[in-house]
């Protein structure tokens, strides 16, 4: 028996933990998609009614779904295309020979470090109409003040500001961590060849990063879609659902008009999403990597 052991250790030691974690995963989900075919509203007098497929015929017809899946996509598609583009030039800045550069990753890492409830409502305070920092900007412009966050049309692109700030200095690192470890041997042959910057960058440097670029995509892409808290503290969804993603309509559905089995069939569709662009995603990873 002991010896079993010894000869399996490795995998003893962390079977508890991992079967903590994935009891943690697995009954969550297993019970939210257990509900989805029940309809119920919180009520211990009342048990959940199965339903069947009642939830999901109700949601795929629900307008209010479609909207919130259409702005979703939209917020997420949006701020990490945005988030990329900067997390990569920020990389390049980073990775070159400037004065001060620790002192730069430093203030970079600053906007990750808050918690996004409180980077809400900071910039609740930014938005604001009358004093806020982002409208007395527009003022010494001579531009006409804006109602950031009131406004339909302004209130997405405000709340991609704010995603596109706390984290795009996450895409820099990573694509920094991904830069320090490149080969020599392509840049100094391409230097003997004459090649210019744009084109060491273009044919180098970034094919070697699109695995670094693909495992970037899918932290922001799972974690963008699944965005709550910055929303629900500066526009709660608003102005009507014009901010109003998934995750905050389920909440919407499931907290406070106490739907539950229609809140869960809505969690375990944008679960299926989530999971099929994140495998979607993966599956370009390995590509990109095998292709190297």
């Amino acid at each position: 028996m002991s010896y079993w052991i010894d000869k399996h250790i490795k995998w003893i030691y962390p079977l508890p933990a991992v079967l903590f974690v994935g009891l943690m995963m697995v009954f969550p989900i297993g019970y939210t998609f257990w509900l989805s075919f029940h309809e119920w509203s919180m009520s211990n007098v009342t048990p959940p009614l199965w339903v069947a497929l009642e939830n999901y015929k109700a949601l795929f017809q629900d307008e209010l779904f479609r909207e919130s899946l259409w702005i979703t996509f939209y917020f997420t598609v949006v701020a990490v295309a945005i988030q990329m583009v900067l997390g990569i030039l920020l990389a390049l800045l980073m990775n070159a020979q400037i004065i001060g550069k620790g002192l730069v990753k430093t203030l970079f890492l600053l906007p990750m470090i808050a918690t996004p409830v409180a980077v809400g409502l900071v910039w609740v305070l930014i938005y604001e109409p009358n004093v806020g920092v982002a409208n007395i900007f527009l003022q010494a412009l001579g531009l006409p003040v804006q109602e950031w966050l009131a406004s339909p049309d302004l209130v997405l692109p405000s709340l991609i500001l704010i995603d596109v700030w706390e984290w795009t200095p996450l895409i820099a690192l990573i694509v920094l961590a991904g830069l320090v470890t490149l080969p020599k041997d392509p840049y100094e042959a391409a230097i003997v060849d004459g090649a210019s910057r744009w084109q060491v960058f273009w044919n180098i440097t970034l094919p070697l990063l699109k695995p670094t670029i693909y495992s970037a995509v899918l932290l922001r892409l799972i974690d963008a879609l699944k965005t709550f808290d910055i929303i629900y503290a500066t526009t709660n969804g608003g102005p009507g659902t014009s901010s109003q993603t998934l995750n905050i309509y389920g909440y919407v559905l499931g907290f406070q008009y106490f739907q539950i089995g229609k809140a869960s069939a809505l969690l375990m569709v944008f679960f299926a999403i989530v999971l099929s662009l994140s495998i979607l995603v993966i599956v370009l990873r390995k590509k990109a990597g095998a292709s190297l």
